[in-house]
Formats: C-alpha cells, structure tokens, sequence
C-alpha cells in the first residue's frame, strides 16, 4: 500500500506536468475537431477537462474499484455530451486516449526509477492503467454513440415537424404542402403534427398537396389515408391535391377508396371549389 500511495501522489504533483505535455505535442492540424481550435477559452476548458482525467485516473492506485469506476464514469459522460468533443471525429479522441496512456507508462517508469520500485509492481501498475484504459474508451465510445443518436433522433424529429407544416390561409382554412420522399417514419410523423397542428390552429379546411411528392410506398400511402381519417374525427375535411398517377395507382392496389375524399387536380383547382362552395 505504501508504493501505492506513493505513486498516487506522484500522479496528482504531476498532472500539471502531464496536461501541459499533452497539450504542447497535440497534433493542432486536425482538420476538424477540438483539437484543431485556436480559440483561447476553448483551449483552457480542453486542457481542464484533461487535467481532471488525470486527478481522477489516478485514484486507481489507491480507491476502492467501484468508487474509482464511479468517478471515472461521470467524466466521460461528462466529455462524451461535450459538443466540442461531439464535433471531432472519434478517431481523433481514441488517438488522445492512447497518447495519454503513453504519458501514464512514462511516469510509473520514473516513479519506479526514483523510488527503487520493482519490477513486477511497475508491470503490475502498467496492466492496471492499460485495463483501465481500453475500458474508459470502450465506454467513451459506447456514450458518444448513443448521445450522437439521440441528438440525430430529435433533428430528425425536428426536420419531420418543419417539413409537414401546416400553413394557414384563412381562420379556419389550411393548406398542408408535402414535397419530397415519404418514408413511412416521416409519414408517421405527418399524421400526428398535422392533427396536432390542426386543433390548435382550429383547421375545419385543409388542402393537403402532394404535387411535390414523387413517389411513395404502400405503407406511407396507407398512413395518408389514416391522416384524412384522424383529421375527419376532429372534424376537419380535407382535399387532396397534385395526385400523380403512381400515387392513385399504389392506393388503388391497395384497395383504398377516393369515393368519400375531396379531389382536384392542382391545389388552386382545390382552393377555387372551396370558394366556390362557401359561396
């Protein structure tokens, strides 16, 4: 134990050492990343967050594994949710990982050097650092994966939202313009804001046009039938506009019927009958 206190203290008196080291050999040419700023504020939060792997990596020595582990962990949450760190390729991180478990190797050897350490205990040490390493990437990684997806699932939530918009044209008149692919995620997103959109907005009218969709599949064209059956519950009609042929004939195999939908040919075709009608 007094080796290991020993080399503990000697990994907390030189974490400065260590994180200056690291700082002044790190490659500055990365295309993108953290690593490649110049900004000076960003500079001093990098280095601090190194500094403080270093106070916590240097508990292995002497705390309890699941309190060592604990600490380790909150740090690389802390890193992997680091938009500055979500921004650099991951590639880039491990290669820090790894110089950084070079710079532990080094010091151990010193340590040993200076304190007449034994052999077996600085290969002991060594094991010790580099398990613990490939664990922190393993997870580093694992972290950085699943917050990348998440923030991914809510731009892509955000996209769907934005590109289903359903614009007003009148107080109780909308139009809904679809352009683009429809996947059935995207579909399934169409159907629940515009009914969303339509209550708040108190929609009794809408246009829907599909002029801008090129093609969809039997599911996406099923959900838009779904749509014009959830906005009939709330009691809004609704017109179809801009059927391109493939459209009618993927619903026709499906067996939907038009009979009871409100169709015209182009969206101010729709929006004259509408006039036309209130007249």
């Amino acid at each position: 134990m007094h080796y290991n206190e020993g080399v503990y203290q000697y990994f907390i008196d030189n974490t400065d050492r260590l994180t200056e080291e690291w700082y002044n050999n790190l490659t500055k040419n990365d295309p993108k990343g953290v690593y490649a700023t110049s900004d000076p504020h960003v500079i001093e939060i990098m280095k601090k967050q190194n500094n403080d792997f270093h106070y916590r990596l240097a508990g292995i020595f002497i705390k309890e594994k699941q309190l060592f582990l604990e600490d380790i962990e909150e740090w690389i949450f802390e890193i992997a949710t680091d938009q500055a760190h979500l921004d650099t390729p991951i590639h880039f991180i491990i290669r820090e990982f790894i110089r950084t478990r070079e710079q532990y190797f080094q010091l151990i050897e010193e340590y040993a050097t200076e304190h007449d350490v034994s052999h077996k205990r600085v290969i002991g040490w060594n094991h010790s650092v580099m398990k613990v390493l490939d664990k922190i990437i393993l997870k580093y990684t694992e972290e950085h994966h699943h917050y990348s997806n998440r923030q991914l699932e809510a731009q892509q939530e955000m996209i769907n939202e934005l590109s289903s918009p359903v614009i007003s044209l009148s107080k109780t008149r909308a139009l809904l313009p679809l352009v683009g692919d429809i996947d059935t995620a995207r579909a399934a997103a169409i159907l629940e804001n515009t009914i969303k959109q339509c209550a708040e907005k108190k929609v009794s009218q809408l246009f829907i046009d599909l002029s801008g969709v090129i093609i969809i599949d039997t599911m996406v064209a099923h959900q838009i039938f779904q749509l014009i059956n959830g906005l009939s519950l709330i009691g809004v009609k609704t017109t179809l506009s801009g059927i391109r042929p493939e459209i009618a004939t993927t619903a026709i195999q499906l067996g939907l019927s038009f009979e009871d939908i409100s169709i015209a040919s182009t969206l101010s075709k729709a929006i004259e009958q509408d006039v036309h009608f209130q007249k």
